[in-house]
This record gives C-alpha cells, sequence and structure tokens, in this order.
C-alpha cells in the first residue's frame, strides 16, 4: 500500500495531480484544496490513500492528515464515495465541514458537486454525533499533533479554539448533551464570527438551544 509521496509535480488537472517520485509518475486524485497547494515543478508531499478494486488501482492524495481523516469519515456514509468525498472536501476545511454538519447546514455540502438535497441530509444524520470528537492531526505530512475537528479545535487562532471549547464545556456542565452543545455553538460561533466572547456564545446558544426545544 502507498502511503505518502514525496517527489516533483509533473502536471495537474481539475482533480488529479501526477507526482513524479524517481522517474517514476503516480496520478493521484485530490480535491481542490490539495491541488491549490502544489505548483508543477516544485517539490510536493502528500499523504496517500490506495483504493485498490478488482480493476483498478487508485491514489487520493491530502496536503494534511486532517483532510485524509475526514475523507475516511465521509466514506462511511451511504452514497458517498471517494469522488463525492473529494468534492466535499473542495468545498471548505475539515473544520469548515465539521461544523456544518454539526449545524444541520445542508446548503454548505450541496455546494459539493454530486452532493443533493437528499444526500446532503444523510451525512448531517449520519455523521453529525461523530464530528463532535472526531480525532485528526492538525499538521500537514508527517504531523504528530492530534486535535478534534469543529468549533472547539482546529483553527488558526487559539483563542477562538477556547473560547468555543469553553461554551461547549459549560453547555455540557449545564446538563446538555454534547452533540447538541457542538451544533448550538456551531451555529452561534458562525453568526457572531471572529470575535465573539465565552458569554457570547453562551447566550446565543442558549437560546438556539431553547428554539429547539420549543419546535
Amino acid at each position: 500500500m502507498i502511503a505518502k509521496l514525496r517527489g516533483v509535480v509533473d502536471s495537474t488537472g481539475d482533480d488529479w495531480v501526477v507526482v513524479d517520485v524517481g522517474g517514476v509518475g503516480y496520478l493521484v486524485f485530490a480535491s481542490t484544496r490539495t491541488l491549490s497547494r502544489v505548483s508543477v515543478g516544485e517539490a510536493a508531499a502528500l499523504i496517500v490513500e490506495t483504493h485498490v478494486r478488482e480493476d483498478h488501482i487508485h491514489l487520493y492524495g491530502f496536503s494534511a492528515e486532517a483532510e485524509r481523516a475526514f475523507f475516511r469519515l465521509l466514506l462511511t456514509v451511504q452514497g458517498v464515495g471517494a469522488k463525492v468525498a473529494l468534492a466535499i472536501l473542495s468545498v471548505g476545511s475539515p473544520d469548515d465541514i465539521a461544523r456544518a454538519i454539526a449545524a444541520a447546514d445542508r446548503g454548505m455540502l450541496t455546494r459539493a458537486t454530486g452532493v443533493g438535497p437528499k444526500l446532503a441530509g444523510r451525512i448531517v444524520a449520519e455523521l453529525k454525533d461523530k464530528v463532535v470528537a472526531f480525532p485528526v492531526h492538525t499538521g500537514g505530512a508527517g504531523a504528530e499533533g492530534v486535535s478534534r475537528i469543529g468549533p472547539v479545535s482546529v483553527s488558526p487562532v487559539a483563542g477562538a479554539c477556547d473560547v468555543s471549547g469553553d461554551a461547549v464545556s459549560a453547555l455540557v456542565n449545564l446538563g446538555y448533551g454534547r452533540a447538541d452543545a457542538f451544533a448550538a455553538v456551531a451555529v452561534s460561533a458562525r453568526d457572531l464570527g471572529e470575535n465573539a466572547t465565552v458569554q457570547g456564545l453562551l447566550s446565543a446558544s442558549l437560546r438556539y438551544l431553547g428554539r429547539g426545544l420549543q419546535a
């Protein structure tokens, strides 16, 4: 099994890249996010997921372990194949997608080619609880740091991680389930923006949860 490729980018296309490793060109399918990080003629290192079938061997490449981890998670949903999983990963980072799933934001998911309302609903239904504590590596190829997908972490600003995480913890301490707390904070964080405080997130999340209880 091929788990990683390091070489020179020979050529790229809409959903693929050819990596020259010692004179051998490997065709690797990838999301547009990963493809945006490579350039023809330059060195590249990709984490690889190898799929072996009776009629083909396909390689799927990722610039970060978090992306491959979420790729694997998406494939657990009925109706989501490798091509659709890459399309979903092309519309947002794993963190963005996890937030959308937690907040039941089907609109973001349907931006991906091949994902209609029905499939988006299935993805939300099957993964909503799983994205709460799904462990991923936050760095690129070779990174060792482990974090969690969602508003609780995987953010370029450590303070933003702490604020959302504290809000989720507060809601859990108040007796709410972690999945519900996660979803409420995801929606509130999206609405309030980067300058949200713990108190602001908590207040907005309680209003969100209150509306859900009254529905």
